[in-house]
């Protein structure tokens, strides 16, 4: 399996693909239109779900993801491998899934470190940080912001107030495109058989860092457009082996990235605005007009400010109504599924 060791596979998989026999373990290194590419220790493949994992998924997310080790038929005779099985992950990246009404998707699963990135340019968006930060931390991978562009910034060191005020306990890296040693900050973090992925809006630079990691370049990369804002490069996940060790996780980028079921990580991301909330004289305070408030009072004397209390609150109100909308929909379901067992019993009885 010195394959696949390289690719990350550790004791904690091995012990989980020994619950499956006659199959071979694969990485899904890339995803498109419904097949993915993997590799195993036979070498690498195209490969597809099969019809019992399709008629079983309930969900996007239980689909195979970039960074996944799954199960599969190499199929010998020739053809597309089979997928049956997806071991269970130890990290995975949510987002609401775009145009697919509410449900999740996987972005990428099994990575140890995500990258945030975001430029030092006109589209640099604190709300947007939070954001990210929020769904970075429920993921199970550790978050680390990397700020590109730096040579197109002008006030630095405020920028970097201002991210630490809203990104406590988070590492920050600084990096230019211009500089030959700009992706230098982010070596460290990819050592042999870790897994790394690089999130972020259009245009940011991921491509153009993934290509200095790999010494060549390999990904396609565009410029801005007249208003600061990127233009699509990249249009798959895509997980690439760098030569001394080490994986990363290219992604398209994201104009819309929307929550899904990450209290946890917005706890964490707001963890100053909830040990406030402890404060209040009363636990189920509303922070509207009860007396000894300890978040009306911050935001009285500035300790809070008044943008990241909306912020809190926006993402708090998009949490609390995919939760009650997905709690609708599950019963939508199984009232329609109650209802088709009974048509069956009829029509069986008649």
């Amino acid at each position: 399996m010195n394959t696949m060791k390289r690719y990350g596979f550790d004791e904690r998989f091995t012990a989980l693909a020994s619950m499956y026999s006659g199959f071979v373990v694969g990485r899904i290194i890339s995803q498109e239109k419904g097949l993915y590419r993997l590799v195993t220790e036979c070498g690498e493949k195209v490969a597809e779900i099969s019809g019992k994992f399709r008629y079983d998924s309930e969900t996007l997310s239980d689909y195979p993801a970039v960074g996944d080790f799954v199960m599969v038929d190499w199929n010998e005779a020739g053809g597309n491998a089979i997928i049956h099985h997806v071991l269970q992950r130890k990290s995975c990246f949510i987002r609401k899934a775009a145009g697919e009404g509410r449900q999740e998707q996987v972005v990428a699963a099994n990575v140890d470190t995500l990258f945030l990135c975001m430029a030092l340019n006109n589209d640099f968006n604190l709300r947007r940080l939070e954001r990210y930060l929020s769904i970075g931390w429920d993921s199970g991978a550790i978050p680390v912001i990397v700020l590109t562009k730096s040579d197109l910034c002008t006030d630095l060191e405020e920028k970097l107030v201002e991210i630490g005020e809203v990104a406590i306990g988070v590492n920050v890296l600084v990096t230019s495109s211009m500089e030959t040693d700009g992706e230098a900050e982010i070596r460290p973090y990819i050592t042999k058989g870790k897994t790394v992925a690089f999130i972020g809006s259009s245009g940011v630079g991921k491509s153009t860092l993934i290509n200095r990691l790999l010494g060549e370049d390999i990904l396609a990369t565009n410029g801005l457009r007249n208003d600061d804002k990127g233009r699509h490069t990249t249009t798959r996940r895509e997980l690439i082996l760098l030569s001394e060790g080490g994986m990363v996780i290219d992604t398209p980028g994201m104009r819309e990235l929307g929550m899904w079921d990450n209290e946890s990580g917005i706890e964490q991301t707001f963890s100053d605005i909830e040990e406030l909330a402890e404060r209040c004289r009363f636990y189920d305070c509303t922070h509207t007009s009860e007396p000894d408030c300890a978040i009306r009072e911050a935001l009285g004397d500035g300790t809070l400010s008044q943008e990241r209390w909306m912020s809190y609150l926006k993402l708090k109100t998009e949490l609390d109504y995919m939760e009650d909308s997905t709690g609708y929909l599950a019963q939508k379901e199984k009232k329609f599924k109650d209802i088709s067992k009974t048509l069956k019993k009829m029509k069986k009885n008649r």
